[in-house]
């Protein structure tokens, strides 16, 4: 495990009980800008890979092995030092071709049982990328936390968020160590209503849930405390960008960041990329793996 995280002491979230709205307004959002950043430095890196953190995405169904392929190469791409992918069995030995950086652990029928070495050994673990399986899904939510280390950051994208839209209290044993990447149809989902004001929306859902919540511009963290990033663009709106967006804060978290901070750099910096790719390629029509070699030099470009 990555010494120098810090987790905060669990708790239960209040998904079960009367949501609590008390918090709206009790909190302004802080604008993300280059010197707020700058003055959040991220971690030193470490000299070998594992002093850089241990990612694991779970992911990669038979019909979207890219999606946890692009969530993989985004934790490394932000500084993560070593990547597994737990995939599709039927996808696997693809997957091990074509990312060259990582390992790779066949998923079957056993569920998470060939990844529990890797799933123990990890400081962020995404679940959620490529699935397309509800009862899968569920079911590999279910296994987690016998599996994962009690430290490891767990972040949930993609069809893990519509399992804990009908299963919250799966999110339970990740409270103090969660995040969430909802899209705004996920939150509408999640929330059981439409939205109504996007930044009021996501501290609600990071409230009930315990989680930290980056959709769009808008991170919430559980104690209400709010921020928005400026960067990125529409352009951002493009499949499997989400995906890009949730290994980068994965691999932040892994390099030792706090869990706030890897989520606020992470979508500040996968909205610089984007920001970027808008320049050099065109506001619309660029690509989420184009965003990945863009996310290093965002980092720099901040720092």
């Amino acid at each position: 495990m990555h010494p120098s995280r810090t987790v905060p002491e669990p708790g239960l979230p209040a998904s079960s009980a009367p949501v609590d709205r008390s918090y709206r307004g009790r909190m302004s959002t802080e604008i993300v800008t280059p010197s707020l950043l700058r003055e959040w430095g991220l971690p030193e890196p470490g000299a070998s890979k594992y002093d850089r953190g241990c990612v694991v995405v779970v992911g990669g169904s038979a019909s979207a092995p890219g999606a946890a392929m692009l969530a993989a190469l985004a934790a490394l791409r932000v500084g993560a030092g070593r990547l597994t992918l737990a995939v599709d069995e039927r996808v696997a030995p693809h997957v091990a071709v074509a990312v060259l950086e990582t390992g790779v652990v066949a998923l079957g029928p056993a569920g998470l049982g060939p990844a529990a070495d890797e799933l123990a050994g990890a400081d962020a673990i995404v679940l959620g990328p490529g699935l397309d399986d509800p009862q899968c899904t569920e079911s590999l939510l279910a296994e987690l936390p016998s599996m994962a280390a009690e430290d490891a950051v767990v972040l949930l994208d993609a069809f893990a968020l519509g399992v804990l839209a009908e299963r919250p209290e799966l999110a339970e044993p990740f409270a103090g160590r969660l995040v969430l990447t909802p899209n705004h149809a996920e939150v509408a989902r999640l929330l059981g209503r439409e939205p109504e004001q996007l930044e009021e929306d996501v501290a609600e859902l990071a409230s009930r849930l315990g989680a930290v919540v980056s959709c769009y511009e808008v991170v919430a963290s559980p104690d209400g405390r709010r921020w928005r990033s400026d960067s990125g663009g529409p352009g951002l709106a493009t499949s499997g960008s989400g995906d890009v967006l949730a290994g980068a804060i994965a691999g932040l978290a892994a390099r030792g960041a706090p869990l706030e901070q890897a989520v606020v750099w992470g979508t500040h910096v996968h909205g610089v990329a984007g920001t970027r790719l808008a320049a050099t390629v065109s506001p619309l029509g660029y690509l989420a793996s184009e965003l990945l070699p863009e996310l290093p030099k965002a980092i720099v470009e901040v720092g």
